[in-house]
């Protein structure tokens, strides 16, 4: 059973300039160390991914997975989910939800929920996904703050 896990972070920036960064897939290995190669699929009429390979090396984790997009007509909600298992999760859903603050801010409430393959005690498990979470917020927001 997988549990889900959701944070929060303000940015600098408008929706639709988060927005743009979170759906250019190709340069996520530009700003996210993790992700060493990210390759889109398929991609749907408007131009933005519907299917996505990423493989991460983040040391102690590697894995090799696709992942399925869809997206609010406003883009203020992305989500995903696992197209099928792989060497270290069983599923993966998540989604970002993008909040205008009408002050030229952005709030990102990031929720993820992974299933993993492998076993893992319970306060790893959780002590693992804030770190995943905490780290793409942060290169998140460094990444949609640069850019302005």
């Amino acid at each position: 059973m997988a549990d889900t896990s959701t944070q929060s972070i303000q940015v600098h920036a408008p929706v639709d300039r988060v927005a743009a960064v979170i759906s250019d897939f190709r340069r996520y290995p530009e700003w996210a160390d993790a992700m060493k190669q990210v390759e889109v699929l398929e991609e749907y009429e408007d131009g933005y991914a519907a299917r996505v390979r990423f493989v991460i090396d983040a040391g102690v984790l590697a894995d090799d997975y696709t992942l399925d997009y869809e997206y609010a007509e406003d883009l203020t909600r992305i989500e995903w989910h696992l197209v099928a298992p792989s060497k270290t999760q069983k599923s993966q859903r998540g989604s970002y939800d993008l909040a205008d603050n009408g002050d030229g801010t952005t709030t990102v409430t990031y929720s993820l929920e992974v299933e993993l393959s492998i076993g893992m005690l319970g306060m790893f498990r959780r002590k693992a996904e804030k770190m995943i979470m905490d780290t793409a917020l942060k290169t998140l927001k460094r990444r949609v703050e640069s850019l302005t």
